[in-house]
């Protein structure tokens, strides 16, 4: 367990999904059958350490990440650390703008034109306050049962040092009138990430992380109407800097305009 989640079960709080308020429930309210597992949910958290509001919902993600399979979810984690907190006194090192660039862009589709922290975003659709863990439970449980496009992800034969060869495969696409072309991303995740936070809002605590976003790239598109969209292989750059063991890669496939996320699938990284 990460230090943040550590400090509030020695402070007297058992964290579990119920200690956000929340419940996992299908849509017509009853607990999921035994061995009932819904589709992959890819769940998009933009966040900064130098925002007080944040931690919370840093934690959120992380136990939902750990307690998913054991309410029959597929949870895809994927913390987003934006740049536009950076000059208020503490500069996030997990920050980058390219996060900042993708939350606009869903601030464009989904109706809330003014990004904020934190924000979750369910498979690219539907946004919600990272501060409302009831309502972001309710929208993950609900996008769990919805059909997805196939996606399958594996490691390839060894590459360049430095680098990660990965296989993907998407199945046939349903995509939307609306969607456009279907894109297909292969990101990359670390968890046991922390900071000694000493500046700004959140300066004096020890901060947290779930699965950070440390590398996203486009590989291609995937073309409708055949039982195969996809299939392609990568070699995506790992820095020294990042835990191995503590590395994983993401697949999944998003609609180019409404930025809705057809399917998806995550793996550790072996070494």
């Amino acid at each position: 367990m990460n230090a943040l989640l550590s400090k509030l079960t020695v402070a007297g709080t058992v964290l579990t999904l119920a200690s956000f308020g929340v419940r996992t429930l299908n849509p017509q309210g009853d607990p999921k059958p035994s061995g009932s597992h819904g589709s992959p949910v890819v769940v998009e958290l933009f966040t900064s350490e130098g925002c007080s509001s944040c931690p919370p919902a840093d934690a959120f993600l992380a136990k939902l990440a750990e307690q998913g399979p054991a309410h029959n979810m597929q949870i895809v984690a994927l913390e987003e650390h934006v740049d536009y907190w950076d000059d208020q006194g503490w500069r996030d090192p997990f920050s980058s703008h390219n996060w900042t660039t993708r939350q606009d862009a869903y601030a464009g589709v989904l109706g809330n034109k003014n990004p904020y922290t934190p924000q979750i975003v369910v498979d690219g659709s539907v946004e919600c306050s990272g501060g409302r863990p009831q309502l972001a439970l309710q929208t993950i449980t609900q996008a769990s049962t919805q059909p997805k496009t196939p996606v399958t992800l594996s490691q390839g034969t060894a590459g360049k040092p430095g680098t990660e060869s990965l296989s993907v495969q998407i199945g046939k696409l349903t995509p939307s009138a609306r969607g456009g072309a279907a894109e297909v991303w292969l990101v990359i995740t670390e968890t046991g990430l922390h900071s000694s936070v000493t500046r700004g809002e959140n300066a004096g605590h020890e901060l947290s992380h779930a699965a950070v976003v440390r590398s996203m790239r486009k590989i291609g598109e995937a073309k409708p109407d055949r039982d195969i969209g996809f299939s392609g292989d990568a070699a995506i750059p790992i820095r020294n800097e990042w835990k191995r063991e503590n590395l994983k890669a993401v697949a999944f496939v998003q609609e180019k305009n409404s930025l809705r996320i057809l399917g998806a699938a995550e793996i550790p990284l072996h070494p």
